[in-house]
């Protein structure tokens, strides 16, 4: 499979020239290296990986910076922390525009480096593992929704056209190993991989810490510390409650997801075809995965959108409400592939609670026929989009 062009690229062009330091983020092996050498290639690349080059660094940053002193990448920068204040001297004097581009995979260390030493100076990006319109254009996107959330979106199963659950064993080993083992907030590598694994059966639900932290024989504040780990890594993340209060007694407790739904099956235990007849988690994934799709598609174009569910204490839900102006935009998101009159009944409702401020009421659902309606949209989960 040749170079899939990424969509974030659009984004890192329009603010090239008016940053002096780029800094790109995102999970381990999702493309951030191929991205940033395809799209500059007259860039000194530089990886931080590499001992000599990083113990280079370390004891001497000023003739580090002085051998690639503009036009260049520095790849897992978080591994020198010394190197930020040294990069924020270099482009203060200089003032040149797109001098530095960083990128790193440990989004807790790398952001906690930016945000004391480059702000104001550094443009922020996410590239996540490929989004729809991306497999779309490589004709790699499948037909049928759950061998899609299987497979997963990270670039080397398409590259390499490798097996999903043995990526997946490999990618769990690999973040335990290198990642969360040089925490020292997480001493018991094997709680963790429960931890992780009790997360997964919990994606799509309310989140209740102090709940996880007991299954797994933790304290709350032993869990809480892990998920923080986990958010940070880019593994799973939060979707916060919209609590406005349109009526009494609103949950004001956040939904927990996975950014790659191949992650989360493989956690789950799910292989091959088992998903069909799988139903305790088909509803789960499907939402998970279009939950993450469109949090891809907001990093990726550079959005800048908020994203909420909303529900009820008597249980009417929307399960993704995104503020426009002052209107939303909802969504409902069913896995089988027909439509029911039941499934507008969340979005008709919240259309009501609001005082009618919606937009938009759509329907993503397992299907692929597309329809626009009097009151609704509905849309097959191959053509979501923002």
């Amino acid at each position: 499979m040749a170079f899939v062009p990424r969509t974030l690229a659009a984004a890192i062009k329009r603010q090239v020239d008016k940053y002096p330091v780029l800094a790109l983020t995102g999970p381990r092996q999702s493309g951030k290296t191929t991205l940033l050498r395809e799209m500059f290639p007259d860039y000194r690349y530089v990886s931080l990986e590499n001992p000599d080059v990083r113990l280079f660094a370390q004891e001497d940053p000023v003739g580090f910076l002085d051998t690639y002193p503009e036009r260049s990448i520095l790849d897992e920068v978080q591994q020198v922390p010394l190197l930020f204040s040294y990069i924020q001297e270099r482009v203060d004097q200089r003032r040149m525009m797109g001098q530095y581009l960083l990128s790193g995979s440990q989004n807790f260390h790398l952001l906690q480096h930016i945000t004391q030493s480059l702000a104001g100076r550094v443009a922020l990006f996410q590239l996540m593992p490929f989004d729809f319109g991306e497999l779309q254009a490589a004709n790699s996107l499948q037909e049928d929704w759950f061998s899609t959330a299987i497979r997963g979106f990270y670039p080397a199963l398409f590259d390499r056209g490798l097996d999903s659950s043995f990526y997946y064993h490999n990618y769990v080993q690999t973040y335990i190993d290198r990642d969360v083992s040089q925490l020292e907030k997480v001493r018991d590598l094997r709680l963790f991989r429960n931890f992780l694994t009790l997360c997964a059966g919990r994606a799509g639900q309310l989140l209740n810490i102090s709940q996880a932290g007991n299954e797994c024989g933790i304290s709350f504040h032993i869990a809480r510390e892990w998920l923080s780990i986990l958010e940070r890594s880019y593994i799973l993340f939060q979707l916060p409650p919209y609590f406005r209060n349109f009526t009494k007694r609103i949950i004001k407790t956040p939904k927990l997801y996975f950014h790659d739904t191949g992650l989360l099956a493989y956690l789950l235990g799910i292989r091959g075809n088992a998903l069909e007849t799988d139903q305790e988690n088909l509803g789960s994934l499907f939402e998970n995965m279009m939950i993450a799709e469109l949090y891809k598609q907001n990093q990726h174009r550079l959005l800048l959108r908020e994203f909420y569910f909303w529900r009820d204490s008597n249980h009417n839900e929307c399960d993704l409400l995104v503020p426009v102006a002052n209107k939303f935009d909802v969504y409902e998101l069913k896995a089988g592939r027909t439509v029911h009159p039941k499934h507008f009944s969340g979005l008709d409702y919240f259309d009501v609670a609001s005082g009618g401020r919606v937009r938009h009421k759509t329907l993503i659902y397992g299907g692929l026929e597309n329809q626009n309606r009097t009151h609704h949209r509905v849309r097959s989960w191959r053509d979501m989009a923002l």
